[in-house]
Formats: C-alpha cells, structure tokens, sequence
C-alpha cells in the first residue's frame, strides 16, 4: 500500500466516522429502548440527543417530492403542506422526535442549540409536573436562561405522572414553526384505569394536529402587531404533514400534492389513540373520524369516565385520548381536523387517513372541504357554547381517580379573580401616544392588547427560581399593587401571584368577552388542577358579575370528583372554576397558550412558597440579567502577590509590589 493510498484510507475513515457521528446526533428514535411494554418497578434511563436548526420545507434532501411521492419520505425531508417556508426543527424532523417512555423513567435530553441567527432557546416539557426537578421546566427568564446559540443543556428529570404530553420550545415563537413533538409516559396494565377498554396502544397513534402558517411566525407577528396584518391561518397540519400547495407537471399534464398522515388498524381490534394540540393562534380544531364513533377516555394525562362522541375539540395545549373500535367495513376513512374562530374564517382544515389493514393504497371516498368536517351529534369540548346534551363541557366529566384529592376541601385558602380581555390601551410596545396612538390608526382593533387583570406579563430581568436575589423587588407586581389605573394606562410589570406551600388555590378565570368572539386555552405549568366549575353566561360578563354570583352562591362546583387538566379554555363571556393544591414550590407560568397572546404578556407567574421553600440550585446552573461595567477581575498572579503582600508586609510595601507587577507586565509586552 502506498502512502497515497494510506491518506485515502485514513481520510475515508475519517469521513465515516463524522458521518455516523451527525446521524446519531439526528436520530428519530423510534426504536428507542425505551419504547417497551411496562412493568411496574423497573424503570429504565432515557436518553436523547436534540439538535435544533433553523431549516426549510421541501429542502434538497427531499429530491423530486412531491412528483415522485417515495422521495416525500426520506431523511430530512419535510414535506409539511407543500408551501416552501423556513422552519426551526430538532433532528431535521416535524414534529420532532417522539418521547415514549414508562411511568418512573428517568429522563435525559440533551439539547444542542445550533439556530442561525442568534435564537436562544429553552425546551418545556408540557404536562410533566417536574415536583423535585423544577430547574427542568425549561421556560426561558423564569426557571432557566435561555440556551445561547453555539450552546447545549441538559434535561433530566423523573416522568413521575403518567399521560400523554408533549414537549415543545418555551422561547418566542418557535414552538409556532416547528420545535414540538410528543411525549407519552405509559403505566404499567396494573395501573391503568381503562383497562379492558382496548387491546391496543402504539406509539404510532399519536396524532399531533396544528394550525400552520404559509411564512415564518415571527413575519406574522411583527406584521400584525405593528402594522395591523393578517393573523388568521389557511392551513393546517397532523404529525406535520397535509395539503395545500398544488403541484402541477406541465410535461405530464398532471397535478401531484404532498402526502398525508395514515394511520393503520386492523379490523376487530381496539385502539388507544392519543390526540396533541400544537395549536398556535386563535383556532380551536374539531377532530372526528368519518363511520368511527370516538370513546374518549383522558384529557391531559387524567382518566375520566369514558363518554362516546362524534367529534370533539382540541384548544391549544391540550391532549384527549380516545379508543376507536376498528369495526367497520376494510377500507379507506377520513380523519378530519378542522379550525374554528379565525381558522373558520379562512376555513383552515386538514386530512389524515384512516387504513384498515387489506385495503387498497387510495384516498377514500369523499370531499374534503371545511364544511365536511363539521360532523353532527355529540361533541366535547364545545367552543364558547353552554353544556347540554350534545354539547358536552370538559367541566362535565367525572375523574376515574378514587378517594380524597387534594385541593377540593370545602373552602381554598387562597381565591384570585382573573378577569381576560383585550383592551384597548397604548401599549408602547406597538403605540407612540404622541405620534400613532390606538385612537388614530386604521382599524385599531388588531391591536388590542389581550391582558390578565389589565396588566400585560413582562419576562423577568433573571429567571426568578434560580436568581431570585438578582431581581429588583419593583419588577413584581400584582394588579393591586401596580400604583395606577390600568384601564387608561397600559400596565406591565413581572406580574405574580404569591401563595403559600400547601396552600388550596382557587382561581376564577373570567373572558368577559366584551372585544371578540375568541377563545383562552390557559395553560399551568408544574401542577395540576381540577375545572371544578365551567359556564358561559352570555355574549359578554365582567369580573364584577361573576364576583357577585359568586358571593351569591350561584356558581356551581363539584368538589367530589372534576376531572384534572392542565390546559382549559374559558368560555367567551364566561368563567372556568379551577382548582390546585400548591405542593411543588417554585415559579411557574400560569399563561394563554395562544402564541401571539403569551408573546405580548397574556399570562402570570405562581410563586409557591417562600425562599426557604425553593429548591436548591443545580451546580454550575447557568445565570444571566442585568449587568453594568463597574471595573476588572484581578488576575490570579496579581492576586496572590497582594495577598501575600497584605499577610507580611506593611501597607506601604503591598503598594510598591502590585507596581512591580504591572511593570512586569508592560515589560512582556514590549520584550514578547
């Protein structure tokens, strides 16, 4: 062999070597270890490489997709709705790589932030209560600092409460353009309370459904809130997949689409299927599966009482699990999502495929317009409709769990009152009171700020949880201390609420409903709660209102057996009664889970506990805030020298050495 042939040897191995090393780093992993039947006591530790980029649809990797439908499936290709637009991805995958693990497991994911342009980031475990790791929440500004670009973290914590939840990024909008993907902690058959219901729980009925926009989320929001653009989407997408750019071959004469999500089943069995809102805006997504009566059994990881239904709604945030009986004719069916709100204006909706094992590779039967997705009959989860028969509230369904649960004694220890609208205020963010004020631009209700109490959230100058001391007193407020009228003066501040370990919270979330017809999926990180109470009085009410009926005992709660959630809407021009017990100290985000809402202050923090209370900082945790020159380190050499001098020698003598230092150092400048 010569030595030319040794270099390629060696250059090629070395080349392979890299190569393996950037697929292990973008793995799907789905044939992860972890993805087993579970037993109880014998947990298992799960690890996970994320590499977060900014990317794009449609990219080289996916060659002659859509024409050529093969290539639509391979590696890296995200197809998505067939509209060319950048996308933030982990693993060069929409949605991300998917989290299956057992109840017990310990979690391990390693994120690497490789963003272009600067994007910090955080990754936020939604539905994962993280009592006893709250460092790993993963909110930016308030449990961790953000992740710098060029940088990594890692996560790992317990997935100590069983359910389906999902994972998603917690820094400005790129949960919106694709940094979301699921994770189902599975218990142990001796634990679960549906058991007998189905014969069949796989990984690959997951179903992620989302509104989708055609540009970048960030396009959007700065278009809309500073120049009154458009905010309502045209697409939608389940597990990242759909159609709505059409593909014409001018050669062939003919139009090709990118493909949809199937889901396969066989017929005679039962099936869990688990449902995730990626939702982004104001578009609540009715789901039904055409011939298929749906048996929901789960919303947010808690069992309720099964209830069947033809279709039900999903707001952003929430998961519903449901079994579909595989009992029809072998054949081809329907799943359809559509939008409701400002989905319904642009009649945003979406298809999936239902095969059943032995039918033929076709679409099935059918159209697909948004009016073909209103299926009739029962539906859960109504948008901004009272309970009745057929409209059945999240607020009516019974938990599975038994005996007594913490946070429903008779009377809480603490009651908040939070009302929600959008107000019309010059909020300096978008307003100039002296050259653009709200009153004298063109349609100025697409600026109407969307707040909690009057008072819009600003992050943090540190994250609270870690560097608390960091954080001037002044930056908190509540709406009772802020020190000025808020309805005439946009309010902003590092907004809290402050409750007691162990304390039973109750909070009365009001949408007075006065501005739009819409809708506040509220999300509350690092604990359940239980809607004890839900209805919706009219077009409109007030915090006053709902105080009074309160007062007159006229609000109706069911302290026996409510089901638990994490992630509600409350009815426009209604309230939503929820419940907690305060037993994970710490910081945590009670917020709207409407991206453009949380991004422009619509939401709070819950501190529970005092101080002595908080956890205890990881070692080395990351810090971050406010910072003003205010002079130099002292070097090490330097250091030693001056405290030597200050030890055995006189005041005087210290002064001479630490010039003798600096001379010293002049001199290696000029000499070296």
């Amino acid at each position: 062999m010569t030595h030319l042939d040794m270099l390629v040897l060696v250059l090629s191995c070395c080349f392979i070597y890299v190569s393996s090393q950037q697929t292990r780093d973008l793995e799907a992993y789905t044939s992860h270890p972890c993805i087993r039947s579970c037993q109880v006591n014998r947990p298992m530790t799960c690890t996970y490489d994320f590499t977060l980029e900014l990317y794009f649809t449609l990219s080289k990797a996916c060659y002659d997709c859509p024409y050529n439908r093969a290539d639509c499936s391979r590696p890296h290709c995200i197809p998505a709705d067939g509209v060319p637009r950048g996308i933030n991805v982990v693993n060069r995958m929409m949605p991300g790589p998917a989290i299956h693990v057992c109840e017990g497991d310990t979690v391990i994911v390693n994120v690497k932030n490789h963003l272009a342009g600067g994007l910090e980031t955080s990754i936020h475990w939604h539905g994962i209560l993280q009592n006893g790791s709250q460092h790993m929440d993963g909110v930016a500004m308030v449990t961790q600092c953000p992740i710098p670009e060029g940088a990594s973290f890692q996560y790992k914590f317990k997935a100590d409460n069983p359910g389906t939840h999902f994972w998603h990024a917690h820094s400005g909008l790129q949960r919106s353009d694709g940094i979301h993907g699921a994770f189902v902690v599975r218990q142990a058959i001796e634990f679960e309370s549906h058991l007998g219901l189905y014969e069949e729980d796989l990984p690959e009925h997951t179903m992620q459904v989302s509104d989708w926009l055609v540009e970048m989320s960030m396009n959007r929001f700065a278009h809309h809130h500073q120049a009154g653009g458009d905010n309502k989407p045209r697409s939608m997408l389940i597990n990242g997949k759909g159609v709505l750019q059409e593909f014409f071959n001018s050669t062939a004469n003919s139009t090709s689409y990118t493909p949809v999500e199937i889901f396969h089943v066989t017929r005679g069995t039962r099936y869990r299927f688990r449902t995730i809102s990626n939702g982004i805006l104001n578009c609540p997504i009715q789901v039904s599966i055409d011939g298929h009566t749906l048996t929901m059994i789960a919303t947010d990881g808690n069992p309720f009482d099964k209830i069947d239904v033809d279709s039900f709604n999903i707001f952003a945030g929430e998961r519903f699990d449901f079994v579909l009986n595989a009992s029809q004719a072998v054949g081809n069916y329907w799943v359809r999502v559509r939008g409701l709100a400002d989905c319904g204006v642009k009649q945003a909706k979406q298809v999936a495929i239902l095969r059943y094992n032995g039918a033929p590779d076709e679409d099935p039967a059918g159209s697909t317009t948004w009016e073909d997705a209103d299926r009739t009959g029962k539906i859960l989860n109504p948008w901004n409709k009272k309970g009745d028969e057929t409209n059945i509230q999240v607020s009516d369904l019974k938990s599975r769990l038994s005996g007594n649960i913490a946070g429903l004694k008779d009377v809480a220890d603490k009651k908040f009152y939070l009302g929600m609208d959008f107000n019309k205020i010059d909020n300096y963010h978008f307003h100039d009171v002296s050259f653009y004020p709200i009153s004298a631009v063109e349609r100025p209700q697409h600026l109407y700020m969307p707040q909690i109490n009057h008072v819009s959230m600003r992050v943090p100058s540190s994250p609270p949880l870690s560097q608390h001391s960091d954080i001037d007193k002044n930056e908190f407020c509540d709406s009772d201390s802020i020190g000025k009228n808020c309805t005439e003066e946009f309010c902003e501040c590092v907004h809290r609420l402050h409750v007691q370990l162990n304390d039973t919270v109750e909070i009365i979330v009001i949408d007075e409903g006065v501005t739009f017809n819409a809708n506040h999926p509220m999300h509350l990180h690092g604990h359940k709660f239980y809607v004890v109470g839900m209805d919706r009085l009219g077009q409109s009410t007030s915090i006053e209102e709902v105080k009074r009926l309160d007062e007159q005992g006229n609000l109706t709660r069911n302290l026996v057996d409510p089901v638990g959630k994490d992630s509600v809407t409350v009815p426009d021009g209604g309230y939503v009664i929820l419940r907690f017990y305060a037993d994970n100290p710490g910081f945590w985000f009670f917020h709207c889970h409407i991206e453009f809402h949380m991004n422009i202050g619509m939401g709070l923090l819950i501190q529970v506990g005092n101080p002595n209370d908080m956890p205890k900082v990881p070692k080395n945790f990351p810090k971050c805030g406010n910072w003003k020159l205010s002079g130099y380190e002292v070097e090490e050499e330097e250091k030693y020298c001056v405290s030597a001098a200050s030890s055995y020698m006189s005041p005087a003598f210290s002064v001479v050495i630490i010039l003798s230092v600096s001379v010293v150092k002049i001199l290696q400048v000029f000499l070296y």
